[in-house]
């Protein structure tokens, strides 16, 4: 089969390529670039802990050195302290990394290019697709005039995505939600690598927030929030901004270096949709976000994982309309709720006056609120869950369900088991690698000799089923599980969301669920609603500006 054509080389592409190639599919990067790219310590990225495990898993094992894991939140507001936190539990205040984006890009481009199966072409201006119903087909108007011939096309290229316009699809949504002056310097704060949000300053052009992020060695990200349609910010202005903020913090403006600046408008868009025929989009093509704390680059990465593992399936095992369709209705729905959040709460934090002024508490709930976003908590931050999937599988039996604290549908919890081969490894690291995962929760199992409970108890009735299942799966066990008993066994699909939960080993039922998460069996062509010959050519010039 023809490999997937990627459009775009950013974090969100590369990621991407590098997740098919971890699957064993391979994949053309088509970059519009030269593959360099510009440094720019204003433009960072946080990633959760769950983006931050994918991309160690795809090969940037490094990035949390050249980032900085935050290691406290606080919140105040005018002179006042208003919340403190110690980060670093994964359950309820997990600690984002935090770092520049081209570092993170540079990290996913040196790996894209050692891997075998990820091809890179620079300077591969895309300017028409056509598909028909075996591939799609892209010519590249430099270098060279080329035509490249793919299984799918997914296109990663950013806000303005040639894809998404030559595939005709609106992107509708709003424009200029929040807009922020941003300096990078390297100065010595009073909590280091603590996080800070500063609503309402106290002194004169503080603006109505700032924020204070850590980067490795002394360096932070500041962020004014301005206006959303206003004066350009003249250097002067931004230097001013910058002494009168440390003053405010440190007493007397410390010696600081300045590193880099810069001005940055938000939008917030949702594409109408994700797929048409064996095109998709990703990232930045599909959404943008970004205001309240919300990151576009971390539900970019999600986006990666969601769709990898289905075209990965797609690949090699001729995957189903309904799985192939399910990337939209899951993640989507997902983007579009926080969207929908933030539209909620936007008028409420940046509104003032009227009642809520004057109602006691109010500020405080309001600054905790807008935390959310910044630290992956509630509708603004947190991990996204798939409830109402088409994937989702009939619920068990009575007799067969088991009840644990992961929502059906939601993240699995990065516990510890033992693998195949009996090391001990966490769960996230098994995820990503085209198949599911079967976890027996099996206390005391770490105690004893692996040769001996591999024969024992439920463990050879549970290896014939995940044997027998329609698609791959592998076999793990942990010695718990948040809310499991013994020989409860956990469905996890490829991204890390949980199928089901079952009480011990019920073959059919395991079965019927393993069936549902891959989408059902392939229907032949002539049960497909549309005829399979029908090509859909789009062969227009993009209007790219």
């Amino acid at each position: 089969m023809d490999p997937v054509i990627v459009v775009g080389a950013g974090p969100v592409g590369l990621a991407l390529a590098l997740s098919l190639a971890a699957q064993q599919v391979p994949s053309v990067v088509l970059d519009e670039g030269d593959g360099t790219q510009e440094e720019r310590t204003a433009r960072t990225v946080v990633l959760r802990p769950d983006t931050a495990a994918l991309v160690e898993r795809l090969g940037c094992a490094d990035a949390p050195a050249e980032g900085a894991v935050w290691a406290g939140w606080r919140s105040m507001r005018r002179k006042q302290l208003v919340r403190e936190l110690t980060l670093g539990d994964q359950e309820e205040f997990p600690a984002p990394l935090h770092l520049p984006q081209h570092v993170l890009t540079r990290g996913l481009y040196a790996a894209a290019e050692a891997h075998p199966l990820v091809e890179l072409a620079i300077r591969a201006r895309v300017d028409t697709v056509e598909q028909d119903a075996k591939g799609v087909t892209v010519h590249t108007r430099e270098p060279g005039y080329l035509y490249w011939r793919g299984s799918y096309l997914v296109g990663c290229d950013g806000a303005r995505s040639t894809v998404r316009k030559l595939l005709g699809i609106r992107f509708a949504g709003r424009t200029a939600v929040e807009r922020h002056a941003v300096a990078a310097l390297r100065v010595e704060l009073p909590w280091p690598e603590t996080a800070l949000l500063h609503r309402q300053p106290p002194w004169r052009g503080g603006g109505p927030e700032v924020t204070a992020r850590p980067l490795p060695d002394d360096v932070w990200r500041l962020d004014w929030l301005l206006p959303p349609r206003g004066d350009l910010v003249t250097p002067d202005a931004l230097v001013a901004r910058i002494r009168d903020t440390l003053a405010g913090w440190c007493g007397t403006t410390p010696p600081y270096e300045l590193i880099d600046t810069g001005v940055y408008t938000l939008h917030h868009r949702l594409a109408q949709r994700w797929r048409e025929g064996r095109s998709f989009l990703a990232g930045d093509a599909a959404h943008l976000l970004g205001a309240l704390g919300t990151q576009g680059v971390d539900e970019g990465l999600r986006d990666v994982e969601n769709l990898a593992w289905k075209l990965t399936h797609a690949f090699h095992h001729e995957a189903s309309e309904e799985l192939l369709d399910s990337y939209e209705a899951e993640r989507r729905t997902c983007v579009a709720a926080r969207l929908r959040a933030a539209d909620q709460v936007l008028p409420i934090l940046r509104g003032g006056g009227g009642l809520r002024a004057v109602l006691p508490g109010a500020g405080r709930s309001h600054d905790n609120l807008l935390a959310d976003g910044h630290l992956g908590n509630g509708a603004l931050g947190a991990l996204p869950a798939y409830p109402h999937s088409p994937l989702a599988p009939p619920p068990p039996s009575p007799e067969a369900r088991a009840d644990v604290d992961t929502p059906v549908g939601a993240p699995v919890v990065d516990v510890t088991v033992t693998a195949p081969d009996g090391t001990a490894v966490r769960l996230w690291e098994r995820l990503g690698q085209g198949h599911l995962l079967v976890v027996l929760v099996a206390p005391g199992t770490g105690v004893w000799d692996r040769r001996h409970w591999m024969q024992a108890g439920v463990m050879p009735r549970l290896a014939t089923a995940v044997t027998a299942l329609p698609v791959p799966a592998e076999l793990l066990v942990a010695e718990g599980y948040p809310g499991a008993t013994a020989h409860t066994v956990l469905l996890v699909r490829p991204d890390g969301h949980l199928v089901a939960a079952f009480d011990g080993v019920h073959p059919a039922e395991l079965y019927a669920a393993a069936d549902a998460a891959r989408g059902g069996a392939r229907r032949e062509p002539e049960a497909l609603d549309e005829a399979p010959d029908a090509p859909v050519h789009t062969d227009r010039t993009a209007d790219v500006n």
